[in-house]
């Protein structure tokens, strides 16, 4: 099968939605599928095998720690020459919507990750929420089959009128996220040279809607903590200020066995942010072996079991986000929550997620040959 994937984001970013996507076009590749990848230009020009062709990005003045390819003709000219059978546009905003304009000649999946109009309120334009379901609706009801990562975002999207959407399941590597990983090294960095206190670890985009500063209140109210934030973003200058003065370390962003040693040396993993459409980082910390403290939402209350795999606290209500933290403290609770946490994520995997998604692919190309087979034989029988 020839398969265009068209994406807002690619390697070298970082993020959920690019984990997600090498662990599945990897997938492919093995299989022996032709994969294209049409992604805003980096030095990166191949991936397991899979061409990357890069689409002219610029920086946005709205945010400006990624750059954002702008809809151009090209994309027009590299899916013809392709010939996909299938077209995969994952999160369609802006490249994406060229993506959606050019690939409606094929079979066409679009695939939402990111709920921009929630990051709306964060931003300090909730005024544009209706504009934006409403772009993000038109877009995506153009495709054939819309995919989304959690049951609360599929619900969310039907109350949105998107119409054709199915559940794209979870996964994660536990191999590369696992309790072997642990490095006294690592974790003596982590902790700035205190790795007896509890080492709390935040990875992800830095950004407003994360809601990261809530991680202070506990900081302020005990001195058994210390905090870890991997990653970078638009924020990061803010929240450096606001943590100023307390046990916080920035590393910026942390990959392969470094990442790997950050999780498996922490003691338990935060989660605050209430806009996900998933957060695949709650995998990865789980199958490293933390308990989550995370704050209730859809997405969160899908993947974290309260007082088996972690802590869920009310995220209206900081007082419970404290007091589960100081729970925590307790060693032996943290340990039978982590263990809880990495059996679980054993379950999961990037086999059976990648293996649905061609699933997926192949029905709808079965659906579109049918289509094609009354116009068919009209043809012959008119001849």
């Amino acid at each position: 099968m020839k398969i265009a994937m068209i994406t807002e984001t690619f390697l070298p970013s970082t993020d959920g939605i690019v984990t997600r996507l090498t662990a599945v076009i990897r997938w492919l590749r093995k299989q022996g599928h032709d994969v294209l990848i049409i992604a805003p230009e980096s030095d990166l020009h191949e991936f397991e095998g899979a061409t990357i062709a890069g689409i002219p990005a610029y920086r946005f003045f709205l945010y400006r720690s990624k750059k954002l390819a702008l809809p151009l003709p090209r994309i027009a000219r590299l899916l013809r020459e392709f010939e996909p059978d299938l077209v995969h546009v994952v999160n369609p905003a802006i490249l994406g919507a060229a993506g959606i304009l050019f690939g409606k000649k094929w079979p066409l999946v679009a695939s939402y990750h990111t709920h921009i109009p929630h990051y709306a309120d964060h931003y300090r334009v909730g005024w544009m929420k209706p504009v934006l379901w409403w772009y993000l609706r038109v877009l995506h009801n153009q495709a054939q089959l819309n995919l989304c990562t959690s049951d609360t975002v599929m619900q969310e999207l039907h109350s949105q009128r998107f119409h054709r959407v199915k559940l794209w399941q979870r996964g994660v590597d536990t191999e590369r996220f696992d309790p072997a990983f642990r490095s006294e090294s690592m974790r003596k960095q982590l902790s700035d040279g205190e790795p007896e206190k509890v080492l709390l670890l935040y990875v992800g985009r830095l950004a407003a809607e994360k809601q990261i500063e809530r991680i202070r209140n506990v900081l302020e109210h005990s001195d058994r903590f210390r905090l870890a934030i991997v990653g970078d973003g638009p924020h990061r200058a803010a929240l450096e200020q606001h943590f100023a003065g307390t046990a916080t370390i920035f590393t910026g962003f942390l990959h392969g066995e470094e990442l790997s040693e950050a999780y498996a040396s922490s003691d338990i993993f935060i989660f605050p942010s209430t806009t996900e459409t998933l957060g695949l980082v709650l995998l990865e910390a789980m199958a490293a072996g933390l308990p989550i403290v995370a704050a209730q939402s859809g997405p969160t209350l899908e993947q974290v079991q309260h007082r088996v795999t972690g802590m869920l606290y009310d995220p209206k209500i900081p007082e419970s986000f404290r007091e589960l933290m100081l729970e925590l403290v307790d060693e032996s609770l943290r340990h039978k929550l982590g263990t809880a946490a990495r059996q679980s994520a054993l379950q999961l995997g990037w086999d059976g997620p990648s293996r649905q998604l061609l699933s997926f692919y192949d029905s709808l190309l079965q659906e579109a040959a049918k289509k094609a087979m009354p116009r068919n034989k009209t043809s012959r029988d008119s001849v």
